[in-house]
């Protein structure tokens, strides 16, 4: 039996365990941005902060994944859902490139800009969202695309733990000495890769400021 044969007799299953393995990466995205990008901001204007929050993530981004999940499961009510346990593993990974890039951005506004936005009479409210985010915005979105596929790449490996998505193919693979499950579930984790990284990357080209 060939690859495209395979897929033919296994589309349903396949297309579920995509469907988890995209839930899992929108989820923790979504989250990591609603975390991230605040932090981003925040010591984008309070210097002080930008070692302490910079050096924690980076941390974080260094523990091997799998040493990762076994240092969640004891937290009380992750570690008999491995979905959940999953997801806030994938939101911790994604928080660096997001503050990373959103304290960049902000920093990288021109001070002359703010300058004039000054003497106009802007609050720093008005500043932020009028003028800093706005002219950050390129910058910020190529942080979520390093960390959505960051995401799709690590919500393989969180089948490891019974979470789902297409890792499962690939673990069922490996124990079968299976290729074609192995590439059941690595081509559209690769492909999910790709064109996550294509679609915000031409989405951040067309907001960058010119």
């Amino acid at each position: 039996m060939n690859w495209s044969h395979f897929i033919a007799q296994n589309y349903a299953q396949i297309l579920e365990l995509t469907i988890e393995h995209l839930w899992m990466v929108g989820i923790s995205t979504l989250l990591a941005a609603l975390i991230g990008i605040p932090l981003g901001i925040l010591i984008a204007h309070v210097p002080i902060l930008n070692k302490p929050v910079l050096t924690t993530a980076n941390v974080i981004q260094t523990i091997p994944s799998l040493a990762l999940f076994g240092f969640l499961l004891p937290v009380p009510g992750l570690g008999d859902r491995a979905e959940r346990l999953a997801i806030l593993a994938l939101t911790l990974y994604a928080l660096l490139p997001l503050i990373r890039n959103t304290y960049t951005g902000i920093r990288g506004v021109d001070s002359a800009v703010l300058e004039a936005g000054r003497g106009m009479g802007m609050t720093n409210g008005q500043l932020l969202f009028q003028v800093e985010l706005p002219l950050a915005l390129s910058v910020i979105l190529s942080g979520v695309r390093v960390a959505v596929v960051i995401s799709v790449g690590l919500a393989t490996i969180a089948a490891a733990i019974g979470a789902g998505g297409l890792g499962e193919l690939i673990f069922r693979g490996l124990a079968m000495v299976n290729n074609l499950l192995i590439l059941a579930g690595a081509i559209p984790a690769a492909f999910l890769a790709l064109l996550a990284d294509f679609s915000l990357g031409w989405l951040e080209r067309r907001l960058r400021p010119r």
